[in-house]
């Protein structure tokens, strides 16, 4: 039976078993550390994947991603009680929904639009929402708000997951991002995901088909930011801290820099992104406050030497080495006889 089950599916599952052995792993590798780093990773990773079904499959390129992203965030650290802890199924629901809302409500103002129009018009609209929180006392203004407690995930009465623990945390992290990556390849495989596919590559031609693309693409704008709200709970969760940074354009720049880096059009691509954007950030900055000249200077390159990202590079390398292995050896020639 396991035939049948491709090998994507196979390389997917294998990549997260590994994951999860991080936080029992001996130190330094298993660190709280290295646990919380990891955790900011897979939760860029999400925020990256959310926007790769927009920018990779759709064809709409957002600069206004980070407002689902800040706004399910400000939902739980606003919904979360000060005095004790939430419930976490309620909280991760509700940033969920908020986030989908605001992208189905924007998405109608925005989805007459495309090209340069629409990247600048979901601009607008994300400055909108950042300072709505930023110029009102509605999340504490400039200065953010807390999530005092950090929220329980129960079932029958019993605690599953201790999110004071960065272990508990981590795996909660892996879970969703695992769910994300299975929730969008499930998308990709349906009638949705293959109508967002044509829509990419000509609109028109869908349109003269009989096919809603302005539905389609609504649908994918709002399932865009109901993901990017599983990012904003898990960020705020960890953080335990929300301020209107992180609803500003930078963020939503970011997250469009791990899609290019790691590949548009693919799922790997956008986690391998956020590994290798999350990863070097960190590293450049233990080496100067300038950091984001490192940064910029390597994405540059990087997007010189492989112009479809990491996850084309390493096609590229498998196509390299399946070619070879199917190349035929040279034929040796036969002795003459006679000769020595």
């Amino acid at each position: 039976m396991h035939k049948h089950i491709p090998n994507a599916v196979w390389a997917w599952l294998a990549a997260f078993v590994l994951l999860a052995l991080l936080p029992v792993l001996p130190e330094p590798v298993g660190s709280a550390f290295h646990q919380e780093l990891g955790a900011k990773v897979l939760i860029m990773a999400i925020f990256a994947l959310s926007l790769q079904l927009l920018v990779g499959y759709t064809g709409l390129v957002s600069l206004g991603h980070a407002a689902f992203f800040g706004f399910a965030a400000y939902t739980v650290a606003l919904l979360a009680p000060q005095s004790e802890a939430g419930n976490g199924w309620w909280l991760l629901a509700a940033s969920v929904g908020a986030a989908a809302l605001l992208a189905f409500v924007i998405g109608l103002l925005v989805m007459r639009t495309r090209g340069i129009y629409f990247i600048m018009v979901t601009l607008a609209f994300a400055q909108m929402v950042y300072f709505v929180f930023h110029d009102t006392d509605l999340g504490g203004g400039s200065d953010g708000t807390y999530v005092y407690i950090k929220p329980e995930f129960t079932l029958f009465g019993h605690r599953l997951l201790d999110l004071e623990q960065t272990a508990h945390f981590y795996w909660l992290a892996l879970l969703l991002t695992a769910a994300t990556v299975g929730l969008l390849a499930l998308v990709l495989r349906a009638r949705l995901g293959h109508a967002l596919v044509g829509i990419r590559h000509n609109e028109q031609r869908m349109r003269a088909a009989g096919c809603n693309t302005t539905a389609y693409k609504l649908a994918s704008f709002t399932l865009a930011g109901g993901l990017s709200g599983v990012a904003g709970f898990l960020f705020a969760v960890q953080h335990g801290y929300v301020n209107p940074e992180i609803l500003a354009w930078h963020q939503s720049g970011n997250a469009l820099l791990m899609v290019i880096l790691g590949g548009i059009g693919s799922l790997p691509g956008a986690v391998l992104g956020a590994f290798s954007f999350v990863l070097l950030a960190e590293w450049f900055q233990g080496m100067t406050k300038h950091w984001q000249l490192l940064m910029g200077g390597f994405i540059i390159i990087a997007v010189a030497v492989l112009p479809q990202g990491i996850a084309g590079g390493f096609v590229w390398l498998r196509e390299r080495w399946q070619a070879r292995r199917r190349s035929p050896l040279p034929a040796v020639p036969k002795p003459q006889e006679g000769t020595p």
